[in-house]
């Protein structure tokens, strides 16, 4: 009897949802084949070349990523996150099961748009947390999850080196295996609980209640009305965002809460609108004043500048990397270490990550210098690994590249977090993201697409690092002349009047744009 009411404890607590995620996020990502990925479709198994695999199938991946992402980051909030993480890991299964039976170029095209819908739904992974979290366990359930995720990248890498390299298993039963890891995640992920809120359609506002739905419905399971409260009697707005009511051409408007202000409203103005349609209406409306909200100030815009140029580049480069080591060293001519190579860069780009947070260096003022200094410094990695015939130094540049990223980004997604409350968090990382996918659509098309210059993997490389250091040259400008301001400030003692960009001030707010 003790042990049943522990484990209806344990249920209840936040302990249960973020141990069935991590083993989610854990088993979703042991993929021993992604470092062997080019091997297996130009080898004996598939049969493409090369230029079919980097011109015309990759390619589709960006393109469908881009198409799905902002449909699948409104779809997650709205059916509140848990069937979007259980569509995904189905969604997964399908890719995996096409990667093993399919042939052909369409087939592996079409391939490559289901597992852009497979990473579009990653929105839901991350988001789900904060629905079923108290604010007090963030910092612990998010590190929990990142951490079973980056183990599971690892596990996957090195499984697949060992199993490669001793010949153990052939690529088609690695699949197999990588079927059966997805079926463990796809059974865990329906044993998450239900979120009852999230952050736009069913969200939980201040006072402790609900903010009506879709549906015009109120608080999500619990059979409670909506409590408005009362609004002032000057200028009113009604809640569908389409029509204005003043308290002069409704004299009977005064003493009623705002419910009845907007009834009057819309029977004056003869708008009979649904209750969806006003539901969608006030969730735009919300969007796009929590958008100007977050993007109100410098240092926001820059840091979620070099946020999606360098993740465009990042991506671009982890997508062909391979290739390029085929290049470099063809695997018929040698064991590949791609697992081993892919399980250091991920343990060493964690390691810098975390050992970020322990540096008493002042980011707010000196981060500016450290973007445009480390993103040249990977500009040059990648410049080594193109024109170096040794496969070593290739896997060493990469492993540097793929580290200082790492490390960047976590001090990118610290300054912008610092200066937004939580449940705006999606909503800048969202953007920023799909910012990214723009451009890497746009990259794609012109360097890589073979409708467009189709370029071979080494130019393509070229560019990529050009690109960096063009990344590296415009922060370093911007940095120069943020310190040189700063200084000048201080010695005149002027300190405070320094630009908005060199300081980070956490808002005083429960949500986007609403002081307290």
């Amino acid at each position: 009897m003790a042990n049943l009411d522990i484990l209806e404890k344990w249920k209840v607590s936040w302990s249960y949802p973020t141990s069935l995620l991590c083993l989610y996020g854990f088993f979703s990502t042991v993929k021993p084949l992604e470092p062997f990925l080019i091997p297996y479709l130009t080898g004996h198994d598939k049969n493409l070349t090369m230029e079919q695999v980097t011109n015309r199938i990759f390619p589709v991946w960006t393109y469908s990523y881009l198409a799905v992402l902002v449909p699948v980051f409104l779809l997650t909030d709205w059916l509140r996150y848990k069937p979007v993480v259980v569509f995904q890991c189905t969604t997964l299964f399908v890719t995996t099961a096409m990667l093993l039976w399919s042939q052909g170029v369409g087939e592996m095209q079409a391939m490559q748009f289901v597992y852009g819908v497979v990473t579009a739904c990653e929105v839901a992974y991350f988001s789900y947390i904060y629905s079923v979290v108290d604010l007090q366990h963030y910092l612990k359930a998010t590190s929990y999850c990142r951490t079973a995720q980056l183990l599971g990248y690892t596990v996957g890498s090195v499984l697949g080196q060992i199993l490669v390299s001793f010949s153990l298993l052939s690529y088609y039963y690695i699949l197999v295996l990588t079927l059966v890891l997805i079926s463990v995640a796809l059974v865990t992920s329906v044993f998450l609980p239900m979120p009852k809120t999230s952050m736009f359609f069913h969200h939980k506002d201040q006072h402790g209640g609900k903010r009506s739905n879709l549906n015009g419905q109120g608080s999500i399971g619990r059979g409670k009305p909506i409590e408005i409260p009362k609004v002032e009697t000057d200028n009113i707005e009604t809640a569908g965002g389409c029509d204005i009511a003043s308290v002069q051409d409704f004299p009977e408007l005064k003493g009623k809460d705002s419910q009845a202000i907007q009834e009057i409203s819309l029977k004056s103005s003869g708008a009979e609108s649904s209750p969806a349609a006003e539901g969608c209406c006030v969730i735009a409306l919300q969007l796009w004043q929590d958008f100007l909200q977050c993007y109100s100030t410098q240092k926001m815009l820059y840091w979620s500048a070099w946020w999606a140029m360098a993740t465009c580049g990042y991506n671009q480069t982890v997508n062909y990397i391979q290739a390029l080591w085929e290049h470099a060293e063809p695997s018929s001519n040698f064991t590949v270490y791609n697992g081993g190579v892919e399980a250091v860069s991920s343990l060493f780009g964690a390691a810098a990550a975390y050992g970020i947070g322990f540096s008493p260096i002042d980011w707010a003022r000196w981060g500016e210098m450290a973007l445009a200094s480390l993103s040249g410094l990977g500009g040059g990695a990648l410049y080594v690994m193109v024109f170096t015939a040794n496969i070593w130094i290739c896997y060493a540049g990469y492993i540097i590249f793929k580290s200082l990223y790492m490390l960047l980004i976590t001090i990118a997604m610290f300054q912008i977090a610092a200066g937004l409350s939580t449940e705006c968090y999606a909503l800048v990382f969202g953007t920023n993201t799909f910012i990214a996918l723009i451009l890497q659509t746009i990259l794609t098309s012109v360097v890589v697409d073979s409708r467009g210059f189709g370029l071979d993997i080494v130019y393509q490389f070229i560019i990529y690092g050009t690109y960096f250091f063009c990344i590296a040259l415009v922060f370093f400008l911007r940095g120069l002349y943020s310190t040189l301001y700063l200084q000048s400030a201080e010695k005149g003692g002027a300190a405070d009047d320094a630009p908005q960009s060199t300081t980070i001030t956490k808002p005083d707010t429960d949500t986007c744009g609403k002081g307290k």
